[in-house]
């Protein structure tokens, strides 16, 4: 007869196997308990915090805290297969979340007075176009006057655009004073946990979206952008492209 380990090791490795993607130490602990009302949480977590390393050929952590059968990674880049990937039930355009993220930008975080979708090649270079861009300047009312700031962001609903994107938003901090990365909360754990670490260390702010609602995306902050001086020849350069849209 099956112990208490085996058999939540086999209920985790079951659990794993219907979810391609992984699951969290947290979710993976959750779901068993609900399977088996029985289980201990304590006795759960015990059994599963060294699974990786009981089962090496059957399990692997791609990052911190989540879980995912090795059948489901891919041999060269050790990362999720493609054809395991999370399916999108439909495709929206880009274009059709630019106009809600600059209206979150201005009312929900009010990090811009006025924010405005653009995309295409409007900057006509090489180096990209931002999604949206937005400014921040003080109220006439605000004592002190602060000088004005640039806030641009690229939203990528495609999540097998991620490393592209977060590449063009690394470069809009050339000319904008807060950058944000916004990607798809269908993209899986472990690329979301990379970018999110790249995020903080490059100081660009990040944020998920539902990218199949595009009435209702819901954008939630993974991290705060932080605060850079961009390089004002460049900044004045691609803000003349705008100026009638952005600063009238």
């Amino acid at each position: 007869m099956a112990t208490i380990k085996e058999r939540i090791t086999e209920k985790a490795l079951e659990l794993l196997d219907a979810v391609p993607e992984g699951l969290r130490r947290s979710e993976l602990i959750r779901r068993i308990m609900e399977l088996d009302g029985d289980f201990k949480r304590n006795t759960v977590d015990g059994t599963l915090w060294n699974l990786d390393e009981r089962f090496p050929d059957r399990v692997y952590k791609p990052s911190r805290g989540l879980y995912r059968l090795t059948k489901y990674r891919d041999a060269d880049t050790d990362q999720l297969k493609d054809e395991s990937g999370p399916k999108q039930l439909k495709r929206y355009k880009e274009e059709d979340f630019y106009q809600p993220f600059a209206d979150w930008l201005m009312n929900e975080v009010e990090e811009c007075t006025k924010a405005i979708p653009l995309g295409g090649n409007r900057f006509r270079d090489k180096w990209g176009t931002p999604d949206v861009i937005g400014k921040r300047e003080s109220k006439r009312s605000d004592i002190i006057q602060a000088p004005v700031e640039i806030v641009s962001a690229e939203i990528k609903p495609d999540v097998s655009q991620l490393v592209t994107a977060f590449g063009q938003a690394c470069a809009y901090c050339l000319f904008s004073h807060k950058t944000y990365l916004v990607i798809s909360n269908k993209a899986p754990d472990d690329e979301v946990a990379r970018l999110d670490a790249l995020c903080q260390v490059f100081g660009l702010g990040f944020v998920l979206f539902d990218s199949e609602n595009p009435k209702d995306p819901g954008f939630t902050i993974r991290s705060r952008p932080r605060y850079q001086q961009p390089d004002l020849f460049y900044a004045n350069w691609y803000m003349k492209l705008i100026e009638t849209e952005l600063f009238t």
